[in-house]
């Protein structure tokens, strides 16, 4: 079947994919399939782009689960840590040897699924899933939000949309896998110190509950974890570990469900994201560089938390060596007006504007669903001659049309480019697992036999029932 062009000039970008694009070594796998559109960064402009503020709703917890030692997904707050203050001085190594690092694998969502399952339908049911809009992990859509501001890493992402749901994975080739799992020494080292200092930072026992006096601080739990174990350490590092929020919210008229990993609670965890600590590592600011480079990272900070609700960012500021020289405590929804008063007393422009990157991940999921929309529409067969359809697939050269899925690339500095994965893209996709696209095959048919008793429902009530007279409004209005 012949397709026609989609085009994202004239609907969304007034420019044309440059004519050389920056080609990352770890994304060398890609397809090179014609890319079916490109929306520029450099049309991000405030006159283009802020002329009316896109809304954010506050997300609301819909659950949450545990991840074991073992990696073993549990609906339960097992893994919930608590925040207390960490001690002066505390040494980020501490504790390296013992690190257990969960191997870097596939960005897959089914965990993700199974709280979507969980709260959309049974009687653990909280909304329905033909409103939502988006379903990701809470890194992904920090990745697309941040993307205009991002001129150094490349990252792709696939994308299909199921019964008007768009599901997003971060894409992962096996050369970058691989890369992932073999950093260099120095690299791992720094990687390390952050999940050190969430230990210092945490413990598994509220705090709140227990009096802070001189008079029965001795009757604290103690945080050590082995005899031998530095001051206020909270337990060997194990990255298998997680708990993780899953919240509804919106963005314009798009609803989504995010989940992501949230590093504590500061006191009594009572369902809500009021009490939520989100912990956080840099370099000590030595000079008007590191402040500079500091604030480009309070960015990706800002919108981590941001977008699961979480109030507070604690940051841990550390000497090149691992040692902690201070901590500092930031209000989320207050860091883009520091970064812009701090802009404006130096009388320069701030180096990102969260309006911006909020007008820029509407516009793209907007521009995504309508281009995927589209193609979905010409690839559904005529089905009227069951017959007909009946004798093709008789015949050898009949070939059923395969689970589109398709792949985003953000090149940086340049823009985000959209390819239609053709079958053999799809089948490394899949890798050989029980999946439909990277959807795990439960997830697929569970939604699809639900969406066709609906439908059958919706059939036999439409022929049961009297037509709305003339000039009355029929169906949802959304």
């Amino acid at each position: 079947m012949s397709k026609r062009k989609i085009s994202s000039a004239k609907e969304l970008t007034e420019g044309t994919p440059p004519k050389s694009k920056r080609r990352l070594d770890a994304y060398s796998d890609s397809p090179t399939t014609s890319p079916v559109g490109f929306l520029p960064y450099s049309n991000l402009t405030p006159q283009t782009f802020l002329s009316k503020s896109i809304p954010f709703q506050q997300p609301m917890p819909l659950t949450s689960f545990s991840y074991t030692p073992d990696h073993i997904q549990q609906f339960n707050d097992a893994a919930l840590r608590y925040f207390r203050p960490p001690p002066p001085n505390a040494h980020l190594g501490y504790g390296y040897e013992r690190w257990i690092r969960r191997p870097e694998e596939r960005s897959r969502i089914d965990s993700l699924l199974r709280a979507v399952d969980r709260v959309t339908d049974g009687q653990r049911k909280k909304m329905n899933l033909e409103d939502v809009g988006v379903v990701a992990w809470r890194g992904v859509i920090t990745r697309i939000l941040t993307a205009p501001y991002e001129d150094r890493e490349g990252w792709e992402m696939n994308v299909m949309l199921f019964k008007g749901t768009l599901y997003l994975e971060e894409h992962r080739s096996e050369s970058l896998i691989t890369e992932k799992n073999n950093i260099k020494p120095h690299h791992r080292k720094r990687m390390y110190y952050g999940y050190a200092f969430e230990s210092y930072c945490t413990t598994d026992t509220d705090m709140s509950s227990y009096s802070k006096t001189a008079s029965t601080r001795s009757n604290e739990p103690s945080h050590v974890a082995h005899v031998g174990d530095t001051l206020g350490w909270g337990g060997d590092v194990n990255t298998n570990i997680q708990w993780c929020s899953i919240v509804r919210t919106k963005l314009g008229d798009t609803r989504f469900i995010i989940g992501g990993e949230v590093d504590c609670s500061d006191g009594q965890y009572k369902g809500t994201t009021d009490t939520f600590v989100e912990l956080k590592t840099s370099m000590s600011i030595r000079g008007a560089a590191d402040e500079e480079k500091f604030e480009r990272k309070l960015l990706k900070f800002y919108f981590q938390s941001f977008l699961l609700g979480v109030p507070k960012i604690v940051v841990g500021f550390r000497t090149p060596s691992g040692q902690l020289t201070s901590t500092q405590s930031f209000q989320t929804m207050q860091i883009p007006r520091m970064v812009r008063e701090k802009a404006e007393d130096k009388q320069i422009s701030a180096p990102w504007n969260p309006s911006l990157c909020l007008a820029w991940c509407h516009h793209f999921l907007t521009y995504l669903k309508r281009t995927l929309a589209a193609w979905e529409s010409d690839d559904i067969p005529n089905h009227q001659n069951p017959a007909e359809d009946s004798e093709k697939k008789d015949q050898h050269d009949y070939s059923p049309i395969p689970t589109q899925v398709w792949r985003v690339s953000f090149l940086p500095g340049e823009g985000a480019r959209l390819v239609k994965l053709d079958r053999s893209d799809v089948e490394e996709v899949v890798n050989g697992e029980d999946r439909v696209g990277f959807i795990p095959r439960w997830y697929w048919d569970k939604i699809k036999s639900s969406s066709s008793q609906a439908s059958h429902s919706d059939f036999i009530r439409s022929t049961t029932t009297e037509q709305p007279v003339q000039g009355a409004a029929g169906g949802w209005r959304i």
